[in-house]
């Protein structure tokens, strides 16, 4: 009970200190029209990005009821707590502690109609390395995978294993969307790999981008 207290305040301190990082942030796009394709179509989507790139996404997909794919580990419980201050559900489990259960509860959630989103080399690495989990969800629901990657003209970077990135006050942050990818329902250990290698591939160049050059067009935070 306590523990359960404890990180209900921390969720709301976290959500507060962020909700002011937040609010001095300025976004640019590019990419997006793949995102509007899909939305328009009333498709939903599974949304794949590098670990340490999802703190600004957070904010750009608030209040949208994506549901996010959490680590049965201990920090996941807090990660949990400020997803839920921003209108996000929630499934937990991983590639590897609780993968059934976890791979399940996205299958679920997506056949209610939600967008989903999880990290692909998470919950702990190797960081930049595409695991299977996102494929397997992808070949069950049907559901496109939208890579995204986010930069920051500012940063902050942790030392922990996915380098999570924390965005200055005041920096411009870039997220580039890719075009979909639908995985064949009867796609072979191979071709899985194939399609692994390939996303992986892209959401580097991606990120490479979003930390460097390319031209976009810049939206305002609201």
């Amino acid at each position: 009970m306590r523990t359960s207290l404890r990180l209900q305040i921390a969720g709301i301190l976290g959500h507060g200190m962020l909700g002011s990082l937040f609010l001095t942030l300025r976004y640019r796009l590019t990419g997006v029209e793949h995102l509007e394709r899909l939305r328009a179509a009333g498709r939903p989507v599974i949304f794949v990005f590098w670990h340490g790139q999802m703190l600004p996404l957070v904010h750009l997909h608030r209040n949208e009821g994506s549901v996010v794919l959490v680590s049965e580990h201990a920090d996941g419980e807090y990660i949990t707590q400020i997803l839920r201050r921003y209108r996000f559900g929630t499934v937990r489990g991983s590639s590897t502690r609780g993968a059934v259960k976890g791979l399940k509860g996205m299958i679920r959630a997506a056949r209610r109609g939600r967008d989903l989103a999880l990290t692909p080399d998470g919950p702990q690495g190797p960081r930049f390395r595409f695991k299977a989990g996102a494929l397997m969800v992808a070949q069950v629901t049907g559901l496109p995978i939208l890579p995204v990657a986010t930069g920051a003209t500012a940063a902050w970077w942790m030392s922990s294993w996915d380098r999570f990135m924390l965005p200055k006050p005041f920096s411009r942050v870039n997220v580039e969307y890719g075009a979909p990818h639908v995985i064949p329902r009867r796609a072979n250990e191979d071709e899985l790999r194939d399609c692994a290698a390939a996303l992986e591939s892209e959401l580097m160049r991606m990120t490479e981008r979003v930390n460097g050059r390319g031209a976009a067009s810049e939206v305002p935070e609201a």
